[in-house]
């Protein structure tokens, strides 16, 4: 199966070059395909610089993945993936890798990630996805999140073909023989940081970005994590909600 592998921290991501060599030891065909430079909080934009018509790409090479054609692109993660899904990069991929995130993807935070953007993407084509986020912005045991990676993904392709599924897992910053397990967790309702307005001005305004001091919810996400568990999170891509009746705007005669 063709597999892309692909991020929002940037090519030179070491989480990037962990999942891919996760992806590899899976017997997956991959390509690493991400960012030439930092993308996060781009959600699932699609935005990518274009020189006469032609997408920027620039061949590199990553630790342990000779033969793994590596493409840094001058593109957001979700347009990427959407390139890829359409063999930019050569066949379209069967699977999405998107991570390993340098910091958690969490709660409604979800909704501004780029690594969860691509795998969103991803799933509007009718691709099962995988995106894998480290609870710390500078990760020391990746190793912890690959065997994690590992784990997950093996289940993912272990399943029927029955409609493409999105995971979001959260894995914490541990040894491997301090991480407590894998649960399945729901989003917390509020994202791992807060924003607050301080000063208005006539041409500026500040803002100052903290990390929530909020109880956390039990089993969620964010609770999970803090208490040494590793997250599996199902996601949808944006789809049409049946419940609320908006007839009343119904103005068609």
């Amino acid at each position: 199966m063709h597999a892309l592998v692909t991020n929002d921290d940037g090519i030179d991501s070491r989480g990037l070059g962990t999942l891919a060599r996760v992806a590899v030891e899976a017997g997956l065909d991959v390509v690493v395909a991400a960012p030439d430079e930092e993308f996060s909080g781009a959600s699932a934009s699609l935005t990518a610089l274009e020189a006469d018509g032609r997408l920027r790409t620039h061949a590199r090479r990553l630790e342990g993945l000779a033969g793994v054609r590596t493409l840094g692109v001058e593109a957001s993660p979700a347009f990427i993936t959407f390139a890829s899904v359409h063999e930019a990069f050569g066949p379209a991929p069967g699977v999405v890798l998107s991570g390993i995130n340098h910091g958690p993807n969490v709660g409604q935070a979800v909704l501004h990630s780029g690594t969860i953007g691509a795998a969103l993407t991803a799933r509007t084509h009718g691709i099962p996805s995988l995106a894998i986020s480290c609870t710390s912005p500078e990760p020391v045991h990746l190793d912890t999140c690959a065997r994690v990676a590992a784990r997950v993904l093996a289940w993912l392709l272990e399943r029927p073909g029955d409609g493409a599924i999105v995971l979001s897992v959260n894995v914490p910053d541990v040894p491997p023989d301090e991480l407590r397990g894998l649960r399945p967790a729901r989003l917390a309702s509020f994202g791992a940081v807060q924003a607050e307005v301080g000063e208005i001005g006539e041409d500026h305004v500040t803002m100052t970005i903290r990390e929530t001091d909020d109880e956390l919810e039990p089993g969620t996400d964010a609770a999970l994590t803090a208490d040494g568990w590793a997250t599996v999170t199902t996601l949808a891509a944006p789809c049409e909600v049946h419940d609320v009746d908006v007839a009343g705007l119904d103005d068609s005669g």
